[in-house]
């Protein structure tokens, strides 16, 4: 892996550009700074989390107050998930997701505040968010949720799952819908499991009292791989933007940058 990952190479460029709002014709004020300097400013935080204010000016980024602005801005165009969705695509036609299972989980809380916090199971003084993923087979993230740390992973359940964009790539209707999902008992609920079936969706989750499937755990290590992933992107492990819509953006680009870093792999 390079030893600067927060450079964006000329194939993803050619792939994220198409899909940022045109600067305003006679805005106002200087030159602004390029978009692609900015993104890579945004990668930086997002990966090495250092304070907005404290983003190195002479990497050419601009100052962290430009990269935050950019940030939001994109943010409310969509940009980072269309991003997403454009690689799932990739994915998909390439034959790299595996629809035939798809995993949920949610893993300790992120701290710090803002919107959606609550108390932390593991600390009730402190407040914290925490991400709830459904992956893939392969472990590649197909949808991420941030709630409050105090929210119960099985409410989550079917949010993961409608929130699963439709992905194209192949001949006939997008695909949204994996085969069955696999879940431990932290998710055994009868309701849950009759709208899975109701989706048409094989439910495969450990029953509270009895005990565990065997070979599930094997089936689902790659969502623990997946959140490793995730959290390697250090602005992520603690959460520290305030605005939950930001956190999300960051959340979808890192979403999108696993995507793509699978992408380069198989092709190479």
């Amino acid at each position: 892996m390079t030893t600067r990952p927060w450079i964006v190479d000329d194939d993803l460029w050619a792939l994220i550009e198409p899909l940022l709002p045109p600067w305003p014709e006679g805005s106002p004020g200087p030159r602004p700074v390029p978009d692609r300097l900015c993104l890579q400013g945004i990668l930086y935080v997002l990966h090495q989390d250092v304070a907005w204010q404290l983003l190195p000016l002479e990497l050419g980024f601009g100052s962290g107050q430009t990269c935050w602005r950019r940030l939001d801005r994109w943010q409310k165009a969509g940009v980072f998930e269309q991003l997403h969705r454009i690689l799932l695509a990739e994915l998909h036609a390439a034959g790299k997701l595996d629809w035939t299972r798809a995993c949920v989980d949610g893993p300790r809380p992120c701290e710090k505040g803002g919107a959606a916090t609550g108390p932390s199971p593991v600390d009730r003084r402190k407040t914290g968010s925490k991400h709830h993923l459904i992956c893939d087979g392969h472990g590649i993230p197909l949808h991420v949720i941030t709630t409050a740390a105090n929210v119960n992973d099985i409410t989550q359940t079917l949010n993961l799952i409608d929130g699963i964009p439709p992905v194209a790539g192949r001949p006939g209707r997008p695909r949204r819908r994996p085969e069955s999902v696999l879940g431990d008992k932290a998710y055994d609920s009868r309701a849950v499991r009759r709208e899975l079936q109701r989706r048409r969706i094989m439910p495969v989750i450990s029953r509270k009292g009895a005990p565990n499937i065997r070979g599930l755990g094997k089936l689902r290590y790659v969502v623990e791989q997946t959140f490793a992933l995730l959290h390697q992107f250090k602005r992520l492990a603690v959460r520290w933007e305030r605005r939950l819509e930001l956190h999300d953006a960051l959340v979808s680009l890192a979403c999108g940058f696993i995507c793509w870093r699978r992408l380069k792999r198989q092709v190479a």
